[in-house]
């Protein structure tokens, strides 16, 4: 999911920036990963284990996989190791889908922890379960579906993300 830093960056900008484009076979590796990690939440049941989530969600958004255990091994092992090919995607809709993330899993672990309401936060959890679990075995985004309405309705820019207009990125959307 690496992308090439925008020249005359500064190495702390271009750490923690969110890659655009990013590969999609990564971003399902990373999402398989997410679901293995919200079932052992919630097969573990323990409340501050949601505190795991929290980070994965919260560093992926700042600077993707670059600060995460979850996204360094989806990036550095599991790609290019098992799956060893390439889509190219759109970054901006990946990093608001881990935005939603983010906003799922600091919910639950408030809930949780603050105000003892375990069975509302393991249930948030579940939404993430079966939201992760969408895009690492099926290919469907949730968050990058929202993300697409909120372009189509204005609430977003359409200039933070031209190439999410063409997903297709032309013809170099699949690479062996």
């Amino acid at each position: 999911m690496a992308t090439e830093p925008i020249k005359g960056e500064s190495g702390l900008k271009t750490f923690f920036s969110f890659p655009h484009p990013v590969n999609e076979y990564a971003a399902r590796a990373l999402a398989g990963l997410t679901f293995a990690t919200a079932i052992a939440v919630i097969a573990i049941q323990s409340s501050w284990l949601l505190l795991l989530l929290v980070y994965l969600f919260a560093a992926g958004v700042v600077a993707g996989p670059k600060i995460t255990p979850t996204g360094w091994l989806a990036v550095n092992v599991i790609v290019p190791r098992f799956i060893k090919r390439k889509k190219i995607v759109a970054g901006p809709p990946k990093q608001f889908a881990q935005g939603v993330g983010m906003v799922f899993s600091v919910t639950a672990a408030v809930l949780a922890i603050v105000f003892g309401q375990e069975v509302v936060a393991f249930s948030l959890v579940g939404v993430l379960v079966v939201f992760s679990g969408l895009e690492a075995f099926a290919g469907f985004c949730m968050g990058c579906f929202v993300f697409g309405y909120l372009m189509k309705w204005g609430v977003i820019p359409a200039e933070l993300c031209q190439r999410c207009n063409d997903i297709t990125f032309g013809s170099a959307t699949s690479q062996a």
